[in-house]
């Protein structure tokens, strides 16, 4: 007798062996169509997701998974890339597979084919691809001994997964998936047949190397996108619809903020409204620090290899890391700012009663990123963090994790971010430290979020060696996501590198290093900011808050005068005294998306006044100069305009 327990507390009692499929159809055949797969849990051990055809020899609890869970979702997008291969292998028989894997919103395939993939191939893949879909062909498992396997796919000319294959050890079982004449190596699960997968669409090709190694063969990655309902897919191509008109790089440089050019891979050309925005955004973070008890410093950019040494980066993170000699000895540009944090506090002998001790640094770090992973402000090889260290006693980790989740979310909000969502890594299986650090470390960060009254979850094992930590994400205002801001516990850094204070029983110890970033790259953030706006910067942010344009050259020295009244109280304002029709200066502000334009005739200039245009072509009328100046003050003092508040709404 088997006994199966279902999510509701429920039991079900089936008197021999039996699969996932039969126990959907046993409780319902609307479960049993719905039916993607299952996700088991044998003895003590950890839920597995399974195919419908797994059977269930002994007593286990069942969930059984549909595409409206997430766990379904990840398997149409398993099947939908298998169902690529299949259809290009039908079209392009001399066409080699070798990986497929899900990715966020989707899924990959990566072909060795003779000649480029066309739009026109794409098209006709993609038919193909509903055609075996609408056949409903049964997907199975099967079980093969490795050295067959090898000598299989060796066989029918797939050299890229015979390699796979090949570097698995030879006394194990693998598995692999047929569909109809289609066979491909995998560890599934997968769908029960091919007319689950219904919504999908490919998006583009683009190359990538054989194993991720430039020295390999150039592949061809056909990319696409799959969902369990249609809605969610028309939702999801609108948002890259959106994304594509608000992509940083493009506003970039229509608004003349900044660029790249190739002689500088993954490092940023400022322009002066572009520095302006992150002079706004860095001194805004340094007010934080001030208010917030930390002590800003600034460690040298190069540091000797035997520091790097003694913290680990130098054994296990070399590659990443750009180096130089100089009279023998040898450096790297610091990819991060901790050790440099950790001299400082080394430089004298600190008590208890100097605890917490809080340092943040607009530090510029490198790394030598790929640079096929270079994506624009996103990703790149210089940025500068906003970077935090505080050093503080164990029983000092909760009242600091809760004083910095208030800070990020205050932060956040005066940028526009009012969804955040919350997650908390836990201890993996490979660590240092006792249970009792652990147990402690994991339950200041749970209970921070708990008196900051929101809700997270818990990825369990995703912590680093050294600690758990807090992983913040933001959604902005087209629903993408973005990891963003962190706190991190780490008990071995300070320790490493023979970090001290002296205790309330005059004993040396160790400090606890919390390490915490509320932006993280000051560049990526700037990125975000500008996507999520879409270029129209609130007011306290805006490169230009106001632009002055006069319309006859008699209210020209009229228009300077205003100008240069805004600018003598700190904003940043220019005017337009060219000889150009007044509606081509309105058009041609409005494109820089400049919060205000002010517009000054002979009316005007006679009444000491401004015609007030907001972003969006609002009329605002017309009002005396110190009455503007008195609303753009106090739009700029509480840090938030109607585009913050609708991002806002938009997000929620």
């Amino acid at each position: 007798m088997v006994q199966i327990r279902l999510p509701d507390g429920s039991q079900r009692s089936y008197p021999q062996p039996v699969t996932v499929a039969e126990v959907a159809q046993s409780i319902g055949t609307g479960l049993a169509r719905a039916a993607l797969g299952g996700r088991v849990r044998l003895d003590e051990g950890e839920p597995r997701l399974v195919d419908t055809s797994y059977r269930i020899e002994r007593d286990a609890e069942l969930a059984i998974v549909t595409a409206k869970d997430a766990d379904g979702l990840d398997l149409i997008r398993h099947s939908t890339a298998h169902l690529l291969a299949y259809a290009v292998k039908s079209l392009f028989p001399e066409a080699q597979v070798t990986i497929g894997p899900v990715i966020d919103n989707g899924f990959y395939y990566d072909f060795s084919y003779s000649r480029p993939f066309t739009p026109e191939d794409l098209a006709a893949i993609e038919k193909k691809m509903a055609e075996i879909v609408k056949a409903d062909i049964p997907v199975s498992r099967e079980e093969w001994m490795r050295d067959d396997a090898v000598a299989f796919f060796s066989s029918i000319g797939e050299k890229y997964k015979a390699e796979i294959i090949a570097s698995i050890p030879s006394n194990e079982a693998i598995s692999l998936y047929r569909e109809g004449d289609f066979v491909d190596l995998c560890r599934g699960p997968h769908v029960p047949s091919t007319g689950k997968l219904k919504v999908f669409k490919l998006m583009k090709v683009a190359g990538a190397y054989w194993r991720g190694d430039s020295n390999n063969e150039m592949l061809q990655r056909i990319y696409g996108t799959a969902w369990a309902t249609k809605e969610e897919q028309d939702a999801y191509l609108h948002m890259l619809e959106e994304a594509e008109k608000r992509d940083h790089r493009r506003l970039g440089r229509e608004l003349d903020l900044f660029h790249f050019q190739e002689e500088a891979p993954g490092l940023i050309f400022w322009h002066p409204k572009g520095w302006t925005l992150w002079q706004q955004v860095e001194q805004y973070m340094r007010r934080v620090y001030r208010q917030n008890g930390y002590q800003e410093v600034k460690a040298p950019q190069i540091l000797d290899r035997s520091l790097w040494e003694k913290t680990g980066h130098w054994e296990n993170y070399r590659e990443n890391m750009f180096t130089t000699e100089s009279e023998n000895r040898y450096y790297a540009l610091k990819p991060m700012n901790c050790p440099g944090h950790v001299q400082i506090f080394n430089s004298a002998l600190r008590s208890y009663r100097d605890l917490p001790l809080r340092y943040g640094e607009f530090g510029q770090c490198h790394r030598n990123e790929p640079s096929g992973a270079l994506h624009g402000m996103m990703r790149v090889r210089g940025f500068t963090q906003d970077d935090g260290h505080v050093f503080c006693t164990e029983d000092q980790i909760l009242d600091e994790c809760v004083a910095f989740t208030e800070q990020l979310q205050q932060v956040y909000a005066d940028f526009g971010f009012a969804n955040v969502l919350y997650k908390v890594a836990t201890r993996p299986a490979k660590r240092i430290g006792s249970d009792e650090i652990w147990d402690k470390a994991e339950h200041a960060l749970m209970e921070s979020l708990r008196r900051s009254g929101v809700e997270f979850e818990i990825a369990p094992g995703d912590g680093a060696f050294y600690g758990p930590k807090i992983e913040y994400t933001l959604k902005d205002a087209i629903g993408r996501h973005w990891q963003c801001g962190t706190i991190q516990v780490d008990f071995s850094m300070p320790g490493r590198l023979n970090a001290e204070f002296v205790d309330a029983s005059d004993q040396r110890r160790a400090p606890v290093m919390l390490h915490r970033a509320i932006l993280g790259s000051l560049e990526r953030f700037i990125g975000m900011l500008i996507e999520n706006h879409a270029g129209a910067m609130p007011a306290w942010l805006a490169p230009v808050q106001a632009v002055v344009c006069s319309i006859s050259e008699g209210t020209a020295d009229y228009a300077r005068e205003v100008a240069e009244s805004l600018r003598a109280r700190d904003l940043r304002a220019e005017s337009d005294l060219r000889g150009e029709k007044i509606t081509y200066k309105i058009r041609e502000h409005s494109l820089q998306k400049v919060p205000y334009i002010l517009v000054v005739g002979e009316k005007e200039k006679q009444a000491g006044a401004v015609a007030v245009r907001a972003r969006g072509g609002v009329d605002l009328g017309t009002m005396p100069v110190s009455d503007f100046i008195a609303r753009i003050e106090a739009e700029v003092q509480r840090r938030r305009d109607d585009t913050v508040v609708a991002a806002a709404k938009q997000a929620s």
